[in-house]
């Protein structure tokens, strides 16, 4: 039993180390690895390069997917060449399995030992990251130094040997295990190293290929597993690659004998046969199929279409999955998302004055189902930004982190007390045929135009981050006060003077100015996480009272 712990521990460890490279990797060279797949997109062969030279970075075809599935989920690149991309990523996978089937157990040590330093010394900066990156690789190399020793324990229990005497000459149980091995694990690349030191002391080399064969075809179902829950276009690349592996996976076994009579005389070694095996099913499935990317991204069309485009405003377009390994980049979606939030809420609160002027009670109905559309957002965007994990984020991300929750909170809060104004127009005015006066109108016009002003000058704020900006936004809290309040001071003389639309719709009128400052009021609070990082916003408004005068 024991044994058997240490060989899950070992294993557990080689999936830790890999996951501590591919994090690592893409925080610090995250938006230049998009950058590179997104610029080589010419043609099917320099996108399959871009793909293995990515991957090889990674060390995860999964996590390669999950960045070309977003190109083509926002419409970035076509679904032929985001599929060659795969066919790359694949056979960059397989490189670094070759790489890693090297003795290279001297390097365990150093890569820990600068890896934590630089990690400890230098947490949350790119210093740090590469240290993180190290951490994996030296971890990496110690698990299968520690899988080796344990198989080799294992291998005399004879239990151990009985069980897996029974995937001797079955493929399909080995292609399934090594499947559900490669999803559980979260990485083929941990499968097919650990299916090495198998071959070497536990299994046959007929097997540990079998084996191989369903971590490849794990590998792509996994892409399929993550991207499960994303919108269809985004599913179609998983999908095309699945395709690929599956039709690799029918061909292989006919090849195999072959195979193992070309190779195996010039390579004795089982555990370094294993993974050239797994190297030339990427090669022979990336230069089999780059010719057939079109004809498969036809396929997958078929099965999964697209839905009609229209009716997707409440979809959170840019937040991007695979973007949470990289914070920074993270970071960047929510606020675009964020903006696309106050967008709606910008749309909401314009079509406002229209429905005063025209009486439209189908429009005011409309504008009101938008608040679904930023709640919907509001809720998107802070479970995704709930993904990071903050004691990972640098000083600067975690601020821009809180700037954006901050910012969704206060556009929600408009969008519900812009619905609450709509209602009350439906109510109050359209339903019994009142109008303001014409004085009325008009200072309400004076608000509202002056309130989308303020709100694009927040979005402005919230965007660049700009101190003087932000003053301007502060500044104009006083100003729409004041405004306020010699408005209704104007409506009650009105009210004196026995106006009477202004009698009529006095209660709708008042509730109105008060609302528009409550909106104005959330907008302007866009500018205190600004001024308040630049360390020039105040304690507080109250006055210092001033000393007791002594009497004598």
């Amino acid at each position: 039993m024991k044994h058997l712990l240490n060989l899950l521990a070992a294993i557990a460890l080689l999936v830790w180390g890999t996951y501590l490279v591919r994090t690592g990797v893409l925080r610090v060279f995250g938006s230049n690895l998009r950058q590179v797949l997104a610029a080589s997109m010419g043609n099917r062969f320099t996108a399959a390069l871009s793909g293995l030279g990515v991957t090889a970075l990674v060390q995860s075809s999964t996590a390669t997917a999950l960045i070309t599935a977003s190109f083509v989920g926002r419409g970035l690149i076509a679904l032929p060449a985001a599929l060659a991309v795969m066919l790359g990523a694949d056979i960059g996978t397989s490189l670094m399995a070759v790489v890693f089937s090297f003795d290279l157990s001297w390097l365990s040590p150093l890569f820990i030992f600068v890896g934590v330093t630089l990690f400890i010394s230098r947490q949350g900066t790119q210093v740090g990251d590469v240290g993180r990156v190290l951490i994996g690789l030296g971890l990496m190399l110690l698990a299968l130094q520690l899988v080796s020793q344990s198989t080799a324990v294992l291998t005399r229990n004879p239990a151990v040997q009985l069980m897996l005497e029974s995937l001797t000459s079955d493929r399909m149980l080995e292609i399934l295990v090594g499947a559900t091995l490669s999803v559980l694990a979260y990485s083929s690349l941990a499968v097919v190293l650990l299916t090495a030191a198998l071959a070497l002391q536990v299994v046959g080399v007929d097997v540990a290929l079998g084996l191989v064969l369903g971590a490849n075809l794990g590998s792509g179902l996994l892409a399929v597993i993550t991207t499960a829950q994303t919108n269809r276009a985004t599913r179609q690349v998983p999908i095309g690659n699945l395709l690929f592996k599956l039709m690799g996976v029918a061909i292989a076994p006919w090849l195999i004998p072959l195979w193992l009579q070309l190779v195996q005389p010039h390579v004795p070694d089982p555990a370094a046969l294993t993974v050239l095996f797994h190297l030339s099913f990427n090669l022979m499935v990336g230069l089999f199929f780059i010719g057939l990317t079109q004809p498969v991204a036809g396929w997958v069309e078929k099965l999964l279409p697209l839905q009609e485009a229209g009716g997707a405003l409440n979809r959170p377009n840019h937040l991007d999955p695979s973007a949470l390994a990289t914070p920074s980049l993270a970071i960047s979606c929510a606020a675009r998302e964020a903006l696309h939030q106050a967008d709606v809420v910008e749309t909401m609160l314009r079509g406002v004055m229209t429905v005063i002027k025209t009486n439209d009670l189908q429009l005011a109905q409309d504008l009101r189902k938008m608040d679904d559309t930023v709640d919907s957002l509001y809720s998107a965007i802070k479970y995704y930004l709930t993904k990071l994990s903050r004691q990972q984020l640098s000083e600067t991300e975690s601020r821009r982190w809180t700037d954006i929750i901050s910012f969704t909170i206060n556009m929600e809060q408009i969008g519900d007390t812009v619905e609450r104004v709509l209602l009350d127009i439906e109510d109050k005015k359209i339903r019994k045929g009142r109008e303001f006066s014409e004085a009325g109108l008009t200072e309400i016009g004076a608000m509202h135009a002056r309130l989308l002003d303020n709100l694009r000058l927040g979005m402005s704020v919230f965007l660049d981050g700009n101190v003087r900006d932000a003053q301007r936004l502060l500044e104009e809290k006083v100003r729409f006060r004041e405004m306020e309040r010699a408005y209704a001071s104007s409506h009650l003389e009105r009210l004196s003077d026995q106006t009477m639309p202004s009698m009529e719709s006095s209660s709708l009128h008042i509730d109105l100015i008060s609302d528009l400052k409550r909106i104005n009021s959330h907008i302007c609070s866009i500018a205190y996480p600004i001024l308040d990082s630049a360390g020039v916003l105040a304690p507080s408004r109250l006055r210092t009272p001033p000393p007791p005068v002594s009497r004598h």
